[in-house]
């Protein structure tokens, strides 16, 4: 049993960033399989169809996209929304129990559309929603529409949001598949993975997998992660089972006993991270990775960029066009640095992109 009676040791934000980026495998190219990192990080952000596939190829060794591209076309991940109320990559077992951890936050979200949604009975309208996407799958604009005519005076957008929080629903293949394209079509979770829904897993548990994937982390930081409350009397439960740390700042921090926490002077290679990537997403606190001169350098307006860490921090931006990669720091690197950058862009396109050649250059430095 851990014993927390003992003066906290205080994490400094370089010991939080080792720890995370090892939790993440970030640190050194992880040997796993694709659907066995889904499972370990908890589901990878899916806003976009790429992110997945460019989040494994900064974290595993041997990596090849096709990999998770069959994954998904086997039914082992699927996409759907959880966290946050975004878009994942999950495990189906994670897909067939984390939603329903999550449902509350889903059924909470309706409150914002309640006045397009006056008079309609939302019990109704998941079991129609369900008889619909079940008889074939659906979009979205065919659910609105058949949606409608039940309840023509309700706001069509409403009605479908209505139904995806009130539903686990899938986007179906091929919609997700490396190198192929396919427009948005929904179906039930339990209908395509062909087995019930299980019962939600303890917030305690899902405690435990959140700091395996991103401790030490503090209550705050996993409700961010979540898009939960109340998460607190979950760590309380496990407190005798945790150790705690506080950060610089004195928040407490729980984690695993036997984790991880790399020497804060570890090397952290570069890595090319997509936009949505949930290292920097995860944390209610993000300087363990964002440092706060560049914070919200990686966004503009709803758009995310795909970002690039040095030394384990968010250093700069890169983006693909006209068959070149193209780097854009925030501050100027050292020639080691950038001879570092030069040879993970590389490793990067012969991993993602080893059909066509690109060339590489640094874009002009962002002030």
């Amino acid at each position: 049993m851990a014993n927390n009676n003992t003066p906290r040791s205080v994490l400094g934000t370089r010991a939080l960033n080792r720890a995370t980026l090892d939790r993440q495998l970030l640190l050194r190219p992880a040997r796993m399989s694709a659907v066995a990192a889904v499972e370990h990080l908890v589901g990878l952000q899916a806003q976009n169809v790429k992110p997945p596939y460019y989040a494994l190829a900064a974290r595993l060794d041997g990596y090849d996209p096709e990999a998770l591209s069959t994954a998904m076309a086997g039914r082992e991940v699927v996409r759907i929304v959880t966290m946050r109320s975004t878009i994942h990559t999950h495990t189906a077992d994670d897909c067939l129990t984390l939603r329903r951890l999550v449902q509350p936050a889903r059924d909470r979200e309706l409150v914002t559309f309640r006045k397009g949604l006056a008079g309609v009975d939302l019990d109704r309208l998941a079991g129609l929603a369900r008889d619909l996407v079940e008889t074939e799958p659906r979009t979205m604009k065919q659910l609105r529409e058949a949606l409608l005519q039940e309840w023509p005076d309700a706001d069509p957008q409403a009605l479908a949001v209505a139904a995806r929080c009130r539903l686990p629903l899938v986007q179906v293949t091929p919609r997700g598949l490396w190198g192929r394209s396919g427009q948005v079509s929904l179906t039930t979770a339990e209908h395509w993975l062909g087995r019930p829904a299980e019962p939600a897993p303890t917030p305690d548990a899902v405690v435990l997998r959140y700091l395996a994937a991103f401790g030490p982390a503090s209550v705050k930081d996993m409700q961010t992660w979540a898009g939960l409350t109340r998460l607190r009397d979950a760590f309380e439960r496990l407190r005798p089972r945790l150790v705690t740390f506080q950060d610089d700042n004195g928040v407490e921090l729980f984690d695993l006993p036997d984790a991880s926490r790399p020497d804060p002077d570890t090397p952290a290679p570069p890595r090319f991270l997509p936009e949505f990537d949930n290292l920097l997403l995860s944390h209610a606190d993000r300087t363990r990775v964002v440092p706060p001169e560049h914070r919200g350098r990686s966004w503009q307006g709803n758009i995310a960029y795909r970002t690039l860490l040095v030394d384990g921090f968010l250093a700069g931006l890169w983006r693909l066009e006209d068959h070149a990669l193209v780097i854009e720091p925030f501050e100027r690197l050292t020639r080691a640095q950038r001879d570092e950058v030069t040879a993970e862009g590389e490793r990067m396109l012969r991993v993602m992109h080893p059909e066509s050649s690109h060339d590489l250059r640094f874009g002009v430095v962002r002030g």
